[in-house]
């Protein structure tokens, strides 16, 4: 009964209301039809914006010290390191594989590698968060190959812990960084002699993950 009389209603009474009814309607729908693709474009770009894991970077180029009071504002919102305090040096960080929007471009340098030898710590700064990382036993250098120019190619692997992850990367946190390094020593001698003065040029791969690298 109460389903027939709203029918009977509305047929009553179609045309005094039907043309304000098809707009209410209209507007309506095309108001959730907006929402639901906002929706959907920031699941995607949420969605974008996790890195692979692993993932893989390369650092590349010329190390380069950072003086005292030089490092970047705020500390990249890590503690784990402090990168004003005059030990590190600096290179270029470039994707290889990491999966995040504008990193399709192997070319462009995506962020800064911060590393010091005294601390045995580094920092990777990246577009959307940090990580902190510290060197750990079993890294080194067995092969060594001259340059042919006075120089030599120190070649080797370098595990290391994440410490700490901001942004994106903090499901990282607690995880393992594998270092596949080529690096350029321009004047032959023990490995990190005169670092980063005497010049040295990284080609270093790193394999970053939430788990244990084999």
């Amino acid at each position: 009964m109460i389903t027939n009389q709203v029918l009977t209603n509305r047929t009553n009474s179609g045309n005094a209301q039907e043309p304000t009814n098809i707009p209410r309607r209209t507007l309506i729908g095309g108001s959730l039809a907006v929402l639901l693709s906002s929706s959907v474009r920031v699941m995607a770009q949420e969605s974008d914006a996790r890195p692979n894991d692993p993932f893989i970077l390369l650092l590349k180029g010329f190390y380069q010290p950072v003086p005292v009071g030089d490092g970047p504002a705020n500390n990249l919102g890590l503690s784990a390191v402090n990168l004003s305090d005059g030990s590190y040096s600096k290179t270029r960080i470039y994707p290889v594989w990491i999966g995040i929007p504008d990193s399709q471009n192997q070319e462009k340098a995506i962020g800064t590698f911060y590393v010091s030898g005294a601390a045995g710590l580094c920092a990777y700064d990246l577009p959307g968060g940090a990580l902190a990382m510290q060197f750990i036993a079993g890294g080194n250098f067995p092969v060594v190959v001259p340059d042919g120019r006075g120089g030599q190619y120190d070649e080797g692997t370098i595990p290391l812990t994440i410490l700490e992850a901001t942004g994106i990367y903090r499901a990282f946190a607690g995880g393992h960084n594998n270092m596949v390094d080529k690096l350029h020593q321009l004047v032959a001698g023990a490995p990190f002699a005169g670092f980063p003065g005497s010049g040295y040029d990284e080609f270093c791969f790193c394999i970053i993950s939430q788990y244990q690298f084999p």
